[in-house]
């Protein structure tokens, strides 16, 4: 009978250690002793998992643990830490690395390791495996094996969960491979696709969000093309999307874990075997620069209105990377507030979903609590969390910059 230590519980790891736990004995691991801590009592931060659904995962005998001997006698390690990048945009494995020194400590002869986490391709066997063989002095695909199955987890989303997402399976060896998709396909009740290789798995996941990126991207330079015409972006989108075959992409700031993120990954992987991935980066300096962008045009619309741009009192509401969410890791928004306080503004910040204590350990930014909307000389609806959208903006002498354009009298928009 397999024992799964998923490695990592955070917005991947979280949810996917409860869909297992609902068939297997399950111990979710992570280096943060307060997340386990609130875990233990039921509480998930990142509101992927109800209190009932973490209480339910204990009550079928999950376990949360920061203690590596907890999961020495698992069989299956399942690795779901981030993959962020540096301030040089360069892949930064430290978080993927660890955890290899760390399951390797603990490795046994016929463990499977699989690793969910993004990465370029060759990641896994090329960077990851022979951290495992060093620690644990086995021998890769002899010993112990390997599979990969990227996250496939959409934040905030409680309709796509984990169990009804399609799952990309592989593993080292056509055996394994076989071995991990069945794995999967116990939980995963939308199926899943066995890729031929750990490698061809690996560059799946990372194409997926630098696609997604591109189409943004090109949107996005689309609705600074129409600003200059005079044209409403989401007009032409609309009218453009009535064609069958149509991408229905909208402008907007690209941050998060993922989109914002992955593209960089093949980037690098692409520059490393001698090709310069010409689209992808060009795509990637345009959407990182979108923050700038509407801070900018906030600044042109005060201009015009006749507001003193110095000192001006300025709201930002939302500062979670997309909407209903409370996931703030690499939000662009704090590219619009940083420009706006270049520009002398007193920007405020205010956002219902966001943690307090997280916004102020990442973005040192204190979140306001209940302001008085209309106070405001402008407001920069960044975020399109559901409240936002009843919220009646009737000071007549505000400037209104929506850039999810959910709010039919914004003054600017993307």
């Amino acid at each position: 009978m397999n024992k799964i230590a998923v490695i990592g519980l955070g917005y991947v790891g979280l949810p996917l250690a409860h869909a297992f736990s609902l068939k297997y004995e399950v111990v979710g691991f992570d280096i943060a002793q307060w997340r386990i801590d609130e875990l233990k009592k039921g509480i998930d931060r990142t509101l992927e998992l109800t209190s009932e659904q973490v209480n339910e995962a204990i009550a079928n005998k999950m376990s949360f643990s920061n203690i590596l001997e907890e999961i020495r006698d698992c069989n299956i390690y399942i690795v779901t830490v981030p993959t962020p990048i540096d301030k040089h945009k360069k892949p930064d494995l430290t978080p993927l690395i660890k955890a290899s020194e760390s399951i390797g400590t603990v490795l046994k002869k016929n463990d499977i390791v699989i690793y969910e986490s993004t990465v370029y391709p060759g990641a896994t066997e090329e960077d990851c495996v022979p951290v495992l063989e060093r620690v644990s002095g086995l021998k890769y695909n002899q010993d112990f094996f390997c599979g990969y199955s990227p996250e496939r987890i959409n934040p905030g989303d409680k309709e796509h969960t984990v169990t009804k997402i399609l799952k990309v399976t592989s593993g080292s060896t056509p055996e394994i491979g076989k071995k991990v998709d069945k794995l999967y396909a116990s939980i995963i009740t939308a199926g899943t696709h066995l890729a031929p290789t750990i490698k061809v798995a690996e560059a799946a996941k990372v194409i997926e969000n630098s696609q997604r990126d591109i189409n943004i991207a090109f949107v996005n330079e689309l609705s600074m093309i129409f600003n200059r015409l005079n044209i409403n972006t989401n007009d032409v989108l609309e009218a453009a999307g009535t064609k069958w075959n149509f991408l229905p992409f909208k402008p907007g700031l690209v941050g998060g874990h993922c989109i914002g993120v992955d593209p960089y990954y093949l980037t690098h992987k692409a520059q490393e075997v001698g090709y310069n991935p010409e689209i992808i980066l060009a795509g990637r300096r345009l959407n990182d620069n979108m923050g700038i962008y509407v801070a900018n045009q906030m600044i042109k619309l005060m201009i015009k209105s006749g507001k003193t741009v110095v000192d001006a009192k300025v709201l930002v509401l939302g500062i979670t990377f997309k909407e209903n969410c409370p996931d703030i890791r690499n939000s662009r928004v704090i590219d619009v507030i940083r420009e706006l306080q270049d520009f002398g503004c007193d920007v405020e910040v205010s956002d219902y979903w966001a943690d307090k204590e997280d916004v102020q350990r990442e973005y040192n930014i204190e979140l306001k609590d209940n302001p008085d909307i209309n106070s405001y000389n402008a407001v920069v609806l960044a975020v399109s969390h559901n409240d936002y959208r009843n919220i009646d903006f009737n000071n007549k002498e505000q400037i209104l910059f929506d850039i999810k354009s959910i709010v039919d009298k914004a003054d600017g928009r993307l």
